[in-house]
């Protein structure tokens, strides 16, 4: 799995210009799903994502989780995030999961975060989504769950 975090102050996805899911303060993550991927690389990913400590604290430094803030992640798949250019000016995508089994790993990677107590919004899988987000930093970091 792959996930782009983007701290924000405010993140919204739309489809057909109709709000499907906004949060306040907290981290926008564009997730891609590759074909091994399954629910124990969802769950640990999840646990990566709402421990990283890349929220500040008092004197500014990013000492803070996820909930330590009070802070909700919009989570919007994104199979882009497996596009191989390395031929050609045309990306390929052999490098992500096949649909249904893309969705049933967004899904549990979407509630093994709930399971923590964080707030989930989501995007539509699969929909043609309009991403808005006001960045908090900005800050983005890049998750490769085969970088363990």
């Amino acid at each position: 799995m792959r996930a782009l975090l983007q701290r924000v102050r405010r993140a919204e996805v739309r489809v057909a210009g109709e709000p499907v899911g906004a949060i306040g303060r907290g981290l926008l993550v564009l997730l891609g799903v590759a074909p091994g991927d399954d629910d124990a690389v969802a769950d640990v990913l999840a646990r990566r994502v709402v421990e990283l400590r890349i929220h500040e604290d008092r004197d500014g430094r990013t000492n803070l989780a996820l909930g330590e803030v009070g802070g909700a992640v919009l989570v919007v798949s994104q199979f882009t995030l497996y596009a191989d250019t390395r031929r050609g000016r045309r990306p390929g995508f052999s490098g992500a999961a096949a649909p249904d089994h893309a969705e049933a790993i967004y899904l549990r990677f979407c509630l093994a975060v709930e399971r923590t107590g964080t707030q989930v919004e989501r995007g539509r899988f699969g929909a043609p989504m309009e991403v808005e987000l006001v960045n908090d930093g900005p800050f983005t970091i890049w998750l490769d769950s085969a970088d363990r």
